[in-house]
């Protein structure tokens, strides 16, 4: 039967907190493999000529480091989140290539460190925040000019200068047959990534455990041995889980030594107070499935994906910082110019530096609702699936490059006779529970024919939406009955101050929807033309309406 293996930072309160990061989101399993296993993922590339010793051998002739030899004796390989009978002893004393960096006896509590492996789970802790954190797969000298290498637990190190990142070399460059062997006055410092910090600074508890929650682990059959078969499913008898986060893997992987990020949060108490605004505008109606958890994950994805910079894809982080979600073609959201100076995102912030970047903490949120997530919501004229229904027209697109035209493309609506009134159904996707202007644009017939007559149109229009139950609501916009400017880009207000009690975000559903009804009375007929040029039906956001959880 497949057996899930999962740990829990919860699980681990009694275990010393100087050894506790270990049980953080990236676990050693993917990283460790068996003796046997070696050569498959690493080539060795050992010294020759320098020593007939392995490095368990050079470190045996060391007394000043029997505490460590003691450790890695009884600290056992990890793979796919299950211990292995082959000790970090036994990899040091084969033939494969290390760089150890050795603390010396005295300099970390021996005694914390066995007591830990002893417990659930025990060898995965220590390898990720001890063991791990003084071998390295590359070997690397000591020498004038500081080199930059991973750990073995993918933490990035330092090391030059009779330094180990910031550690006194007591002795270096001790080659032997594995690799070569350095003594450290003291131990490494473990060095948390953003996402561990997160997890682990009381400051940001409240953002570490929204993280946290979407940390999962996931069935891999191609990883994993098959057993028989029994009642036509495949058994596993050996089962391998693959660690994610759903949410890390949108924003970006902050739990990654592989890449670099900026990051800004504030600490407990304001993000508490952002958090319940966010979940205030992500409120589903309760016909909803899964309602609680759509809000809470929408409301976290509003929060973080602005929050995150990865340095990789910034051209000049002095000038703009650019998120993952930023889109060209929508260039006033997800982009933050002069970062760094008065009134910019990151102006006046705390940088404290970790493994993969810099988070910057900020006491103030540095982000509004209407910069981020509350955004302008567009149904684009020419977006012919989003026509729910129309009666007595017929309709075409067409293109006209101008400034003036949203994404160059407009909505020719022709009633099917010169007596005709005609109704059109639009969509609306992924409003918010908020407040808004809804306006339609209309462009005069001048866009595609310049000797049109500047007749304008008479039409009057419904607002359908959902209260908090998921019943069906209709507004008529008090009945009025619009007018376009036939001489310009008109944008007419079709509801001033209207607020939405739920939100419609990723839903494929139709329930908010507008609808338009030409409405001109038969003798009107030479005072009105029932042509319309639909640019977009428009949503502005009103700023500070909507704050109630």
């Amino acid at each position: 039967m497949i057996s899930k293996i999962n740990i829990s930072w919860k699980r681990m309160a009694n275990v010393p907190m100087k050894l506790l990061c270990a049980t953080l989101f990236m676990l050693c399993s993917s990283f460790f493999v068996s003796c046997s296993d070696w050569d498959d993922h690493y080539e060795s590339l050992a010294s020759e000529g320098t020593s007939d010793l392995t490095l368990w051998q050079t470190l045996q002739q060391h007394p000043e480091l029997s505490d460590f030899r003691e450790v890695l004796s009884k600290t056992k390989v990890f793979k796919y989140h299950k211990v292995t009978g082959v000790s970090y002893a036994d990899l040091l004393d084969g033939a494969q290539t290390f760089t150890v960096l050795a603390p010396v006896n005295g300099s970390f509590n021996k005694d914390s460190v066995l007591n830990l492996l002893s417990t659930n789970r025990g060898d995965s802790m220590v390898v990720r925040s001890f063991v791990g954190n003084h071998l390295s797969y590359s070997q690397v000298a000591n020498i004038n000019k500081p080199t930059d290498f991973f750990l073995i637990n993918s933490k990035r190190a330092t090391i030059g200068n009779n330094l180990a990142i910031d550690v006194p070399l007591q002795q270096n460059n001790i080659k032997a047959k594995g690799g070569i062997l350095h003594i450290l006055q003291n131990t490494l410092p473990y060095r948390y990534n953003l996402y561990e910090a997160l997890l682990n600074d009381s400051r940001y508890s409240k953002i570490g455990e929204q993280l946290s929650s979407y940390d999962e682990d996931e069935f891999s059959p191609t990883q994993s041995v098959e057993g028989g078969m029994v009642d036509g499913e495949q058994i596993y008898v050996d089962s391998v889980f693959i660690e994610h986060n759903r949410m890390l893997e949108s924003i970006g992987q902050l739990a990654s030594e592989d890449s670099t990020y900026y990051a800004v949060f504030p600490t407990n108490d304001e993000w508490q107070r952002v958090w319940d605004e966010a979940m205030s505008h992500f409120r589903y109606d309760t016909t909803v499935e899964n309602a609680d958890s759509l809000q809470r994950y929408w409301a976290n994805h509003a929060l973080f994906s602005d929050a995150v910079f990865s340095r990789t894809i910034q051209s000049s982080p002095e000038d703009s910082l650019k998120s993952y979600a930023y889109d060209k073609h929508y260039p006033k959201y997800h982009v933050f110019h002069k970062p760094f100076q008065p009134g910019g995102i990151l102006y006046g912030a705390t940088p404290r530096q970790y493994s993969n970047g810099t988070l910057y903490s900020v006491n103030s949120w540095p982000f509004t609702p209407e910069m981020t997530y509350l955004r302008e919501v567009k149904t684009e004229g020419e977006r012919t699936g989003l026509i729910l229904e129309d009666t007595q027209c017929t309709y075409t697109t067409r293109i006209h490059a101008a400034d003036s035209v949203s994404e160059n493309e407009y909505l020719v609506i022709t009633p099917r006779s010169t007596t005709t009134n005609w109704t059109m159904t639009f969509k609306l996707e992924n409003t918010l529970a908020a407040t808004y202007d809804i306006c339609a644009i209309v462009l005069p017939a001048t866009i595609y024919n310049p000797n049109a007559q500047l007749k304008p149109c008479k039409f009057q229009a419904e607002i359908g939406y959902v209260d908090e139950n998921g019943e069906p609501q209709m507004f008529n916009c008090n009945n009025t009955k619009f007018t376009t400017d036939p001489t310009r880009v008109d944008t007419v207000m079709l509801a001033e101050n209207f607020t939405l009690p739920v939100c419609n975000y990723d839903q494929t559903n139709m329930k908010f929807t507008v609808k338009l009804k030409c409405s001109i009375l038969a003798r009107e007929s030479n005072q009105f033309s029932r042509e319309m040029f639909l640019d977009c039906i428009y949503l502005r956001p009103k700023k500070n309406l909507n704050t109630e959880q």
